[in-house]
Parts: C-alpha cells; sequence; structure tokens
C-alpha cells in the first residue's frame, strides 16, 4: 500500500427539509424554487426522494476553509429563495411534528424505481443526512483507513445527533434518523474487506445478477463513494448549524489523517469487530453525547467528554497541518452547549414550562431550527 500523503480534499453533501413559515409544517418545493436553485447554484443542488427536501453539494474543497465559503453560499441561496415562496429550510435529521405519510416522493425515475424497488420501507424515508467525502487516491488505501476509521463513527453521530422527534413524539433518542434508514438493505457499519479487490469482487457478486445497478446502492455509514475517490462518511445526522458542520468535516478529515500517519510509522489503529463498534453506534443513537462510549481497549464506558478531548488532543497534529484546529476545537463547544437534539428538547421544554401546548412547543423547536440555520451565513 501506497504510503504517498493523500490529497485529503473535502467534499460535504447535505440534504435540508423545507417548512412553511407560518405552521412550520413540511411543504414541497415548488418547481420554480428547484429552478431557480438550479440555475443559480449550477449542478450543486439537486431534489431529494421527498419533494419537501432539497440536496446539496459543495465542490472539491482543499480546505475546511474552503468548504465554509461553499456552504454559506449554498445555505444562503436556498434561505433566499425559499423564502420567496414563504418556505425556510431546516438542517435537521427528522422534523418534529409532520406525518412520512403525508409526504409526496419527486416524479422523477430514479425516486418511481427506488419507490417500486423498495415498497413500503421507502416512504417513510422523512429523513436528512449529511455526507463527507475526503481525498484517497490510492484504493487499498481507501479501504484500509475505512477499516480503521470504523471505530470513530459513534463518537462522530453522537455529535451530530439532530433527530430526537419523530411524529409529535420525543423518541428518547438523540438519533432516531438511523431506526429509519437502517429499514434499507446494505445500510450499517460496512465489513472489513482485505483490499480494494474484495470490494470490487463484492460489488460486481451483486451486480452481476442485477441485485443493484451500481455501487451507489451499498448505503453503508462508510464507504468508498461510487462517484469520487474518496472515503465518503454517511453516519451523521445533519447539523441545523454551519459551524457543527464544519467541525463533523474538519473531524473526518483529521481522523483519516491521523490514520494515514500512524501508517507512516508502521502503525495502525486496532480493529475491533463490527458487533462492538455497533454497541457504542447504538449508545450514540441512544444518548448523543450525554452518556459515554466504550473504550474497548480499557473495557470501561469512559464520558463522551474525555473521548472528545483524548480525540482532538489525538488530531492536533493533523487539524493544524490541514489548517482546521479551529473546526476540531469547536467539538468541545459541543460538549458545553449540547449536541442539536439536547437544545431542541431544552427548547421543547422551556417552551412547556411557558405553557405552550404541546403542538406549539413543537413549533417553537422548528422555529429555533430555522434560527439555526440562519446562523453563521
Amino acid at each position: 500500500m501506497s504510503l504517498k500523503e493523500p490529497a485529503f480534499t473535502l467534499g460535504v453533501e447535505e440534504e435540508y427539509l423545507l417548512v412553511d413559515k407560518d405552521s412550520f409544517d413540511l411543504a414541497p418545493a415548488p418547481e420554480a424554487l428547484m429552478q431557480e436553485c438550479m440555475s443559480e447554484l449550477e449542478g450543486q443542488v439537486s431534489p431529494e426522494f421527498l419533494s419537501c427536501q432539497i440536496e446539496i453539494g459543495t465542490t472539491v474543497c482543499q480546505t475546511v476553509g474552503d468548504a465554509r465559503d461553499e456552504l454559506k453560499r449554498l445555505r444562503a441561496t436556498v434561505a433566499r429563495v425559499a423564502d420567496k415562496h414563504n418556505l425556510a429550510p431546516i438542517a435537521a435529521s427528522c422534523h418534529p411534528f409532520s406525518d412520512w405519510r403525508k409526504q409526496h416522493h419527486t416524479d422523477k425515475e430514479r425516486y418511481n424505481a427506488l419507490r417500486d424497488d423498495l415498497a413500503g420501507v421507502v416512504r417513510r424515508m422523512l429523513i436528512c443526512g449529511m455526507h463527507v467525502h475526503v481525498g484517497i487516491e490510492n484504493k487499498d488505501q481507501r479501504v484500509d483507513l475505512m477499516n480503521q476509521l470504523k471505530y470513530f463513527l459513534p463518537h462522530l453521530l453522537a455529535l451530530s445527533c439532530s433527530s430526537p422527534f419523530w411524529q409529535g413524539e420525543d423518541t428518547g433518542l438523540s438519533c432516531y434518523r438511523l431506526t429509519v434508514f437502517d429499514n434499507l438493505p446494505r445500510t450499517g457499519l460496512p465489513p472489513r474487506m482485505e483490499g480494494w479487490g474484495e470490494f470490487e469482487r463484492s460489488v460486481a457478486a451483486m451486480t452481476d445478477i442485477g441485485v443493484i445497478e451500481d455501487a451507489s446502492k451499498i448505503w453503508w455509514d462508510l464507504r468508498p463513494s461510487s462517484r469520487f475517490p474518496t472515503i465518503e462518511s454517511r453516519i451523521c445526522d445533519v447539523s441545523p448549524r454551519l459551524e457543527n458542520t464544519l467541525t463533523l468535516a474538519a473531524l473526518n478529515q483529521a481522523l483519516c489523517r491521523m490514520l494515514w500517519r500512524l501508517a507512516t510509522k508502521n502503525q495502525r489503529w486496532r480493529l475491533y469487530d463490527n458487533f462492538l463498534v455497533a454497541e457504542n453506534r447504538w449508545r450514540a443513537q441512544r444518548y448523543g453525547i450525554s452518556e459515554g462510549l466504550i473504550d474497548w481497549g480499557l473495557r470501561e464506558i469512559v464520558p463522551f467528554s474525555e473521548l472528545a478531548h483524548e480525540i482532538v488532543e489525538l488530531i492536533e497534529e493533523d487539524a493544524a497541518a490541514l489548517s482546521s484546529l479551529r473546526e476540531v476545537e469547536n467539538t468541545l463547544a459541543i460538549i458545553a452547549t449540547g449536541n442539536s437534539a439536547d437544545q431542541q428538547r431544552a427548547v421543547y421544554n422551556d417552551a412547556i414550562q411557558a405553557d405552550y401546548s404541546h403542538d406549539d412547543a413543537l413549533r417553537a423547536v422548528v422555529r429555533h431550527l430555522i434560527e439555526e440555520f440562519h446562523t453563521d451565513l
């Protein structure tokens, strides 16, 4: 495997929900909204499976600072165009109270095929995610780094959680999104693979018999991108606030560089079985950052604040080399203020304390999410 330093370029994709600014309920994107966004953003915006969703993606960014400029422009454009239609975007992985049964999927060939293939499972996909691409040119290196990076996926998920509510109820989870997404086939943690050849053979086994068209239908939490020479992390909830999106992108990038740096010293991160990593994945999904994750080396539950400080220290050298120290250190601010799920619950509870009804308290959560989307723009 080549030890030449990879490019470690960044790409970020985010999915947003569109809400009516009066009712705060979900609303379909008018054709005029999509056309104007597509005209202004030239291929960096697209409809999603449900008509109340919209997806954006950055170009290839050299640094997280470049990604900030891109995401500011993309978020601001979607917000400005949506406002013309009395709509507002929110970057939360589940809408606090809207009913998935009342949503309609986008009438395009790709989404019609998904509806036919995945039946009732895909109808519930009223969820939004965030994907981070990190440029790794060497294919075997891509797979080797994936095998090691998988250990940190629960940590990234815990920081990102933004989906505590589902259809008007507090689920008790920090990330309800994964309970919906995991019903799809070919999801969850990626298997350990010996190299690119093993990945290619597995994909070929499925494409040859027509089960899937290509590798884009493999929806693991972490995968080699089907379109780009990147590792694509897909574990995270979408973040309401731009700066937290950038922190998660910077963590992905710096963790990849740290693992590559270990390889230059003939070292590597210990590989743990998916059974063990999945337990932390569940803990992150259930508790977010409010409870600890298991340190499988120590064989004990460690408070998340301690783990966050350890990770920041672990990748400090890499963040400095990638010009992302500020964004990586923002991890500690998320610990101090709570992730989005914590903040949404706080808004709801404050509203109830102020004698709001249950429904109005949920609308207050949506109002908060709209404000968070516009912060930092």
